[in-house]
């Protein structure tokens, strides 16, 4: 009766979480203190609970006894075919109750719960940092350890997640769908087009709240924000510089491998970032996609309008800390150095 009942009279004194009988929370204690008692005779590989090991051995002798009557996948154990089966019938038994929403498994209920709580149970033992879920942990353990288990077959680029991994071997097939009218530029993700659409309607809708600064992707404006609180949260281990982002502290170490991983295909200059490039090859193709809108003269880069439109606004914010004199550009404040101030 206690299971329809709910009462859970068994609490572990570590995290909280109840269970029906003392036998389970004995087993559960495991998990804090990473003991593995039942190990595998064939492999070494080692378990917190007896029932986790026996299905591991099933593992090697590939035997599956569980069959799904819908489309005949087979199943080590009848908790998996269970869950599989949830697949066909489209039953969510699990429900949040604080937003109502269902999901066919416990597993992904308790990692939505946590969105709601805030916990984050699995810590990197490297920096301290804590995540939700143990594969995101597992994914972030590949920054301390630099293990790129996935592998391009057809260039040898290694990555440390198999999501990066198939979204890179998209660049071999040249899968994409999805253009923009407005510059031709073509994208693998619809969301990445509709993003990217803002650069053209300047449409910049996520601002903010400390300094209002707005931004027109909402992962800039998750970058922006950490530069308030000042932590860098991810470190280089040459040279111990630490940075906001993951993005920029990859592009730093290229300074120390010397990798150029971006290559013209014009005349195959290489680069060691992509927007390094995309600047590069706006030489060859002509392009130059920022106008003025005071006279319609047209600019390759973004900073060349900036500095153009000085001429409209004349605005001098270059200033010389010798003399207070104000220029328009950086390049006249140097010359004025130069011939004024210097010995």
């Amino acid at each position: 009766m206690n299971i329809h009942s709910r009462k859970k009279l068994h609490t572990c004194d570590q995290c909280g979480k109840t269970f029906l009988w003392p036998s389970n929370l004995k087993s559960h204690l495991r998990v804090h203190s990473k003991e593995k008692p039942h190990s595998c005779s064939l492999c070494g590989k080692s378990f917190s609970e007896l029932q986790n090991l026996k299905a591991h051995q099933k593992i090697h002798t590939g035997v599956r006894d569980y069959m799904c009557l819908k489309c005949e996948k087979t199943f080590m154990r009848p908790s998996h075919l269970k869950r599989h089966q949830r697949i066909h019938t489209g039953e969510k038994p699990y429900k949040c109750s604080e937003c109502d929403k269902r999901f066919s498994v416990s597993e992904s209920l308790r990692n939505h719960e946590r969105i709601h709580t805030g916990e984050k149970p699995y810590t990197c033992d490297q920096c301290g940092k804590s995540f939700r879920q143990k594969t995101q942990l597992k994914v972030h353990m590949s920054i301390h350890n630099g293990e790129k288990p996935y592998t391009c077959d057809q260039c040898g680029k290694s990555f440390a997640q198999s999501a990066k991994l198939k979204t890179h071997m998209n660049i071999h097939t040249e899968e994409k769908l999805h253009e923009c009218d407005q510059c031709g530029k073509t994208f693998l993700w619809s969301s990445s087009l509709k993003s990217h659409l803002n650069v053209h309607s300047k449409e910049k809708p996520h601002s903010c709240s400390v300094c209002g600064k707005s931004f027109s992707h909402p992962q800039n404006l998750k970058a922006h924000q950490k530069r308030h609180t000042g932590v860098g949260e991810y470190m280089c281990f040459e040279c111990k510089k630490t940075y906001i982002t993951s993005t920029e502290l990859k592009q730093h170490q290229r300074t120390h491998t010397g990798e150029k991983p971006y290559m013209c295909s014009h005349c195959n200059e290489r680069f060691n970032q992509s927007e390094t490039l995309r600047r590069h090859e706006k030489i060859h193709t002509g392009e130059k996609p920022y106008t003025c809108d005071q006279c319609g003269k047209r600019f390759r880069h973004k900073d060349q309008l900036k500095v153009h439109m000085t001429v409209h606004t004349r605005e001098k914010t270059c200033h010389c800390i010798a003399c207070g004199k104000s220029f328009t550009r950086l390049t006249y404040l140097h010359k004025h150095t130069k011939n004024i101030h210097s010995e």
